[in-house]
């Protein structure tokens, strides 16, 4: 691609850039369902299962692009300060961040019920060095929930009979993804149009834990998947990432996402730091 450079960018002109060119791992041998483990499972067994191929993509700059939203495109990007001092301590987060989210999902949506049950930090240096729970970025491509696994999570954290009244109206999982630093100048997330994946693409996953095995999809290539970033991200702007959506009337139900190398980071750019908050949104009857 003419334009596209390695090395040393400034800042503007990452800003500015429409797309870059850029590799994104995908899923190819779908004959047999794939296997990711949370944790180290037993001698001999694989921690990921599953054939993948790097594909070069186009993806462009959302900053530059047609206004986005959560039902079409199936992400957005907003903006909320907060009050966090430190994204690595959890009890902070919980006590602090998950109320701040909550807000934030209900002002975006107009939900009128958000159960934020889940968070992430990504650090790639404090991942190598087992510290403060962080872990490294996903270089797959890849969606958090699946059509079973989505009503699943209503079941695990509601109590029975609110979680069977919920299920019955419309209800979504939405990630919330924020830098801890900013601006962000490497390993970027790149998202899809959720219009251009198509059913043939979905590959479904075990997702392994101690205790249960939750699903997620992975996804095979498709020259026409539409992928865009946010170039530079600060610590104030967040993406929202609609990962599940009960409502099948042709709006975004599931984005695909993944991080990737941008190949306009300087050589010297801090490893990024990143935190997803994973949350439960519910709206009224009727909606």
């Amino acid at each position: 691609m003419s334009g596209l450079t390695e090395g040393h960018v400034s800042a503007e002109n990452i800003s500015d850039r429409s797309f870059v060119q850029a590799t994104l791992n995908y899923l190819v041998d779908a004959s047999e369902k794939p296997v990711i483990y949370t944790y180290e499972p037993p001698p001999g067994i694989p921690k990921t299962t599953g054939k993948f191929e790097s594909r070069s993509v186009l993806i462009r700059n959302a900053r530059l692009g047609e206004e986005l939203s959560l039902d079409r495109q199936g992400f957005q990007l907003v903006r909320q300060e907060t009050a966090v001092r430190d994204f690595y301590d959890r009890a902070e987060v919980e006590k602090v961040y998950y109320p701040e989210v909550e807000i934030l999902l209900k002002e975006a949506t107009g939900a009128e019920k958000v159960v934020v049950f889940d968070h992430q930090v990504r650090n790639i240096e404090l991942s190598k060095q087992g510290e403060r729970n962080a872990r490294e970025y996903v270089r797959t491509v890849h969606n958090d929930y699946t059509a079973k696994s989505g009503p699943r999570r209503v079941r695990d954290h509601l109590l029975a009979a609110e979680a069977e009244e919920r299920l019955r109206h419309r209800f979504a999982e939405i990630n919330v993804w924020r830098p801890i630093r900013g601006p962000i100048e490497s390993t970027p997330l790149a998202v899809c149009d959720a219009q251009s994946i198509a059913p043939k693409d979905f590959v479904p996953a075990d997702f392994v834990y101690r205790d249960k095995v939750g699903e997620v999809y992975r996804f095979t290539y498709d020259a026409r998947h539409r992928w865009s970033y946010f170039p530079r991200l600060e610590r104030n702007e967040v993406i929202l990432l609609k990962c599940y959506d009960s409502k099948e009337d042709g709006r975004a139900r599931f984005t695909a996402h993944s991080a990737f190398d941008d190949p306009t980071s300087p050589a010297d750019a801090a490893p990024r730091e990143s935190i997803e908050v994973r949350a439960l949104v519910f709206w009224p009857a009727g909606q």
